[in-house]
C-alpha cells in the first residue's frame, strides 16, 4: 500500500449531478482507511488560490441527493500556464496534500495529465460530465440524470404539442455528443432526432416529418443536439417552417436545465462506487487516468486515452429510434 496520508478532491468543468455523491464517496474512503481528506474549492481556480480546507465524515452528510456541486466548480486559464500549475503545487505541499482525486470531463484530466507529469503528484480522475462523451466507461456521473430530466421535459412538451398540432424542435446539451439526444428521444417518442455523429439534412427531415403528416399525426418532436452550437435550433426550426407549413413550429431549448436537480439512483451508485475505487487505486500506487464502469466493472483508462478519439455511440440506439419513429 502506498505511503499517502493526506488527499485532495476537487470537481472542475460543468456540474453534473452526481458529483457531491462522488465527493461524499472519497471523503468518507479517506476516513474508512485512516486518511485526511482535503477538499479544494473551484476546481483548478481553488488550488491556485489554495481554497483549500479539510473535510471529514460529517463535512458531507446529507449532500448525495444533491444537485451541483458542495465544492463548486470553475474553468481555470491561469492554470494552463506553468506559472499558475507552480502555485497550485506549492498550495499542495502547504497542506501536505499527497494525491488528488479530480472529479470532472475532458478538460479535467488534460489539466490533471500535465500537472501530474509535471510535479509528479498522483491524480485519478472520475468522469463527471452528463455528456457520456469519455472513453473507458459505459457511463459518465450525471448522464443518466441529464436523460431522464430531458426525456421528462419532452413529455410535457408532446402534451401541449398534441393539444396545438404544433411541431416542436427540443434542444438538449451534449457539446459535441448526441448521446443524450438519442437516449431521451427513445425515452420520449420523438419523431427524430439530429445529432452530429450522424448529420441529418433538411431535406431527410422534411421527409420524416411528411411522413407523419400523412399518417395524421396530431404532433412531432424533434429532439436536436446542440453540436456544440447552442442555440442553433432556432435557425434550423426557421429554415423548416418556410419549407413545411403544415405544422406551427415551436423552440424549446433545455439547455443547462439538464445539469441541475436530484441524481438518479443509477447516478449516485455510480459516483460512490468510483469515489471509493478512486481511494484504494491511489493508495495502491495507481495514477494518471480515469476510473469508469465497463459491463458492470471498475475499469483504470489512461487520461490520453479517455479524452482522445471520443466516439462511443451505439449505432444500435439510432436504428432503434429510426424504426420507432414511424
Amino acid at each position: 500500500m502506498s505511503t499517502i496520508q493526506n488527499l485532495g478532491v476537487f470537481t472542475s468543468g460543468g456540474d453534473a449531478p452526481g458529483m457531491n455523491a462522488a465527493i461524499r464517496a472519497v471523503v468518507r474512503a479517506c476516513k474508512y482507511y485512516e486518511l485526511k481528506a482535503y477538499g479544494i474549492y473551484r476546481g483548478y481556480d481553488g488550488l491556485i488560490a489554495g481554497d483549500i480546507e479539510e473535510m471529514g465524515s460529517r463535512s458531507v452528510s446529507n449532500i448525495i441527493h444533491r444537485g451541483g456541486t458542495i465544492l463548486k466548480s470553475a474553468r481555470s486559464a491561469e492554470f494552463r500556464t506553468p506559472e499558475g500549475r507552480k502555485k497550485a503545487y506549492e498550495n499542495l505541499k502547504k497542506h501536505g496534500i499527497q494525491a488528488l482525486v479530480a472529479i470532472g470531463g475532458d478538460g479535467t484530466f488534460t489539466g490533471a495529465s500535465v500537472f501530474s507529469s509535471e510535479y509528479d503528484i498522483p491524480v485519478i480522475g472520475l468522469p463527471g460530465t452528463i455528456d457520456n462523451d469519455l472513453n473507458g466507461t459505459d457511463y459518465t456521473i450525471g448522464y443518466d440524470t441529464a436523460v431522464n430530466t430531458a426525456a421528462a421535459a419532452i413529455d410535457k412538451i408532446r402534451d401541449t404539442a398534441s393539444s396545438h398540432n404544433r411541431l416542436f424542435f427540443i434542444e438538449v446539451m451534449g457539446r459535441y455528443s448526441g448521446q443524450i439526444a438519442v437516449r431521451a428521444s427513445i425515452a420520449a417518442g420523438a419523431e427524430a432526432t439530429m445529432i452530429p455523429e450522424e448529420p441529418m439534412t433538411i431535406e431527410q427531415l422534411i421527409q420524416l416529418l411528411e411522413r407523419g403528416a400523412s399518417s395524421k399525426k396530431s404532433s412531432s418532436l424533434v429532439v436536436v443536439a446542440e453540436g456544440g452550437s447552442p442555440g442553433h435550433t432556432i435557425e434550423l426550426a426557421k429554415e423548416v417552417q418556410e419549407k413545411f407549413g403544415y405544422y406551427d413550429t415551436k423552440v424549446t431549448i433545455l439547455g443547462h436545465l439538464l445539469r441541475g436537480g436530484s441524481p438518479t439512483v443509477s447516478d449516485r451508485v455510480l459516483a460512490s462506487t468510483l469515489g471509493v475505487h478512486a481511494v484504494e487505486f491511489l493508495l495502491k500506487g495507481k495514477s494518471g487516468g480515469m476510473l469508469g464502469i465497463v459491463n458492470n466493472q471498475v475499469k483504470f483508462t489512461p487520461f490520453e486515452q479517455a479524452i482522445r478519439n471520443v466516439d462511443n455511440l451505439d449505432p444500435e440506439m439510432m436504428r432503434i429510434a429510426g424504426i420507432l419513429s414511424v
